[in-house]
């Protein structure tokens, strides 16, 4: 069997093959998409109209509507302000701001804040674009861009066709049915992952949205069925291990499903079967305030739209105690919950927005977030690495290092900063004690760099009052060097919570509410230090109870625990 260096890298160097292959054909292939033999094929029967507007169940601020009327295009963290001429015409300040613009991303909040002044600055950025881009362009046209700019039409275009004119409106339906034809031919092209499953979504809304051709319905029906079964877990969750990403998927899912029973068209299987399975990891993702734990990428979402999407789920299911093949625990007792990550990086592109953050945990008490991870966000150079690394949740770091490495530089723009490397091995366990219920994890994370096994326990009593939790660090084998090794446990709080270091040794934790919770810790000095927290759009300052000292020839062992004050 070849080195598992050689096996690696060997997968590596294709995938490094094909994204150059793909970047090198791009002249070429948009050339022959928006040359006049390509185009005859995008032609058809005329659709009469949008035959239905799926519901979006996800809400958007009217704060964006407002900027957006005052000439200020604000998408993954950066803002572009325009008051003469066409935002089409502006340089993009980044990849991923051009693409949300071109997939339309500012027609939802347009549509949420109505009036004439909104559906007239909506109808003119659609015009703006057709004038600019009614052939084919990248990334205008990419699959997954098209995608998306279909669903958004679809879904919130109904008042922009308002009281428009026939012939404006005659020609976004020519669009509209060269834009889905060329989609149903290139939807396998979107990205792997998340986008790959946006395109199929938006293939099948243009066969129940337009009435140009029925074929088209079948072909997404198809793609889409096949990419839930490739990308959603036995388990619910998805390949990606991104609770956002998974509700993503579970919007995508109802409105197409909801789409369908709208038009009396029928349902595959596969769709029901999915939407059965993510349901209940989308609970089992809930905190106590009703959004989701913050893992491997995905951020809190809203707690009042991820309730009214689940209400939509007639089943109901329970979230399970484990879900394995996600890689997660979860513990729940009386106003508690728990949730830690027990599974290794995902492979490939799946990567890219994954964290170094194994064994890190969080808990609420009640609807209070108490420990969290520090969090995503989308100002992709300022922030985006240092969220991504170990130190940034609540885990324990050895040397200040991230278990992982991100890709960068030229690797990067080719591939993605997907996570790669360690760990590859995490031993997981869980069980009923008389003290309450007990999740454990071990990984490898560390053992190729200083030779040292992680191994975290965490108990939950029955009534919810205490959090106890064991971590230790060993040496793997004899064989590794005896050098000693600083490590610290890191678990940061939550912004909303005041914390205060005690005289006796200990730190209080005052919630907004009175409540109040105790945390001590043996086998490290405690101290409190800085942190920041991104579970929205912006970051707050915020702090974290470090638990730290030196690994040298002996095992460490670290005890702590979360305590409830009073009644």
């Amino acid at each position: 069997m070849p080195p598992r260096e050689n096996r690696t890298y060997i997968p590596l160097i294709l995938q490094i093959a094909a994204a150059l292959w793909w970047r090198g054909s791009a002249p070429f292939r948009i050339a022959w998409r928006r040359s006049l033999p390509y185009r005859l094929r995008l032609r058809g029967r005329m659709p009469e109209r949008i035959l239905l507007h799926p519901d979006d169940p996800f809400p958007y601020r009217l704060e964006d509507a407002d900027a957006l009327l005052r000439g200020r295009f604000r998408f993954a963290g950066e803002t572009v302000d325009v008051q003469i001429g066409s935002i089409f015409d502006l340089p993009p300040p980044s990849p991923a701001w051009a693409e949300a613009l071109h997939g339309f991303d500012w027609l939802p909040a347009l549509e949420q804040a109505k009036g004439d002044p909104a559906r007239i600055l909506a109808a003119n950025l659609t015009a703006q674009w057709l004038k600019r881009h009614a052939r084919y362009t990248e990334p205008a046209w990419r699959a997954d861009i098209l995608g998306r700019r279909l669903i958004n039409v679809f879904a919130h275009g109904r008042f922009v066709f308002a009281d428009s004119d026939v012939m404006w409106r005659s020609r976004l339906l020519v669009s509209l049915r060269e834009q889905s034809r060329m989609l149903a031919r290139i939807s396998a092209e979107a990205p792997d992952g998340l986008p790959r499953i946006e395109a199929a979504a938006a293939h099948v809304l243009s066969g129940v949205c337009l009435n140009d051709d029925p074929r088209r319905l079948v072909s997404g029906l198809e793609r889409l069925d096949a990419e839930l079964a490739r990308q959603i877990l036995p388990d619910g969750g998805h390949l990606s291990r991104s609770p956002e990403a998974l509700l993503a998927a579970f919007r995508l899912l109802t409105m197409v499903m909801e789409a369908l029973d709208r038009a009396r068209k029928p349902v595959p299987d596969g769709l029901p079967a999915a939407r059965e399975r993510i349901a209940p990891m989308l609970r089992f993702f809930r905190m106590g305030d009703g959004a989701l734990a913050m893992f491997n990428g995905g951020r809190e979402g809203d707690a009042k739209a991820i309730a009214s999407l689940l209400a939509r789920d007639e089943v109901r299911g329970l979230p399970p105690g484990e879900a394995r093949d996600s890689g997660y625990q979860r513990l729940a007792a009386g106003r508690t919950l728990a949730v830690m990550d027990c599974g290794k990086p995902p492979e490939g592109v799946f990567a890219n927005a994954a964290h170094a953050g194994c064994l890190a945990f969080e808990f609420s008490a009640g609807a209070q977030r108490v420990v969290v991870n520090c969090g995503a966000s989308n100002e992709e150079a300022k922030w985006a690495g240092t969220l991504r690394a170990t130190a940034a949740h609540s885990t324990v770091t050895l040397a200040d290092r991230s278990i992982g490495r991100i890709l960068d530089g030229r690797m990067a723009r080719l591939l993605g900063p997907r996570l790669m490397g360690e760990p590859q091995n995490v031993r997981t366990n869980r069980e009923e004690t008389p003290n309450g219920w007990m999740m454990e994890a071990a990984h490898d994370g560390y053992v190729q760099r200083f030779g040292i096994v992680h191994a975290r326990r965490i108990t939950l009593a029955p009534n919810g009052r205490t959090l106890t939790g064991q971590d230790r660090l060993f040496r793997h084998a004899p064989r590794h060097t005896r050098e000693s090794i600083p490590f610290a446990a890191r678990f940061h709080i939550h912004p909303d919570i005041r914390v205060s270091v005690n005289q006796g040794g200990g730190v209080l934790l005052k919630f907004p509410a009175g409540e109040g919770w105790r945390f001590h810790a043996t086998g490290g000095e405690l101290s409190v230090e800085k942190s920041i927290y991104v579970g929205g759009e912006s970051a707050r300052r915020t702090e974290q109870l470090v638990v730290s000292g030196v690994l040298r020839n002996d095992p460490v062992v670290l005890d702590w625990t979360f305590e409830r004050i009073g009644t």
